[in-house]
């Protein structure tokens, strides 16, 4: 895939997952498909080290299956780190 489509991919899987993961998220474009990006490659190596699948092009629906669910653990893990943080909180 080249890398418009590793950024349109990115930037749907990324959409896609912001609207399944409960809760109120304040990510912008560009973090929306950094997230869909990096949603892909994490949801490719585990894929790829559990031995199921595998990215492969841009329109085939496994590829778009492993970017959604990569995203959505993504934005899990995400979410949990940001709800960790420090200090008093103001209301």
């Amino acid at each position: 895939m080249g890398i418009v489509a590793w950024i349109v991919l990115g930037f749907a899987a990324g959409m896609i997952a912001r609207a399944i993961v409960p809760g109120r998220s304040r990510l912008g474009c560009l973090t929306t498909t950094a997230v869909g990006i990096l949603g892909a490659l994490i949801g490719g190596a585990i894929a790829s080290a559990a031995d199921v699948g595998e990215l492969g092009t841009f329109f085939d629906l496994g590829t778009w299956a492993l970017a959604v669910l990569g995203s959505i653990l993504l934005l899990l893990v995400l979410q949990a780190v940001a709800g960790r943080g420090g200090g008093p909180r103001r209301r």
